[in-house]
């Protein structure tokens, strides 16, 4: 493996914490059933403090993101970036685009959440 691919292998184990298995259950939502079937919670997702070792569900606080927040900044990186345009375009300009994706997907949340489409 080179160390793209390393990288990428790293965050994917970390994104499938948060991510449905085969059963269409999140590992991050252990036994919680309100999370995992409920229509109206099972598609919310809590970045919590810390993970049970054995089978990755969430434990400690749920309300701040910290250091789990990164998991969805590694969705939207690894969403656009392969190995020969990191080398093609470096990471400066991958991070800009990045940074001015996440700047509209902010706005249009905003614009939806006040009413304005």
């Amino acid at each position: 493996m080179n160390l793209f691919e390393v990288s990428k292998e790293i965050s994917d184990r970390l994104v499938s914490t948060f991510t449905r298995d085969d059963q269409g259950r999140r590992p991050v939502y252990g036994g919680s059933e309100k999370f995992q079937t409920d229509p109206h919670w099972r598609d919310y997702i809590l970045f919590y403090e810390y993970f049970h070792a054995d089978n990755g569900a969430g434990l400690g606080a749920s309300h701040q993101t910290g250091w789990t927040g990164l998991v969805a900044k590694l969705i939207e990186l690894y969403g656009v970036l392969d190995p020969e345009r990191a080398l093609e375009t470096g990471k400066k300009a991958v991070f800009e685009k990045s940074r001015a994706k996440s700047a509209q997907v902010r706005e249009e949340h905003l614009a939806h959440a006040s009413g304005h489409k």
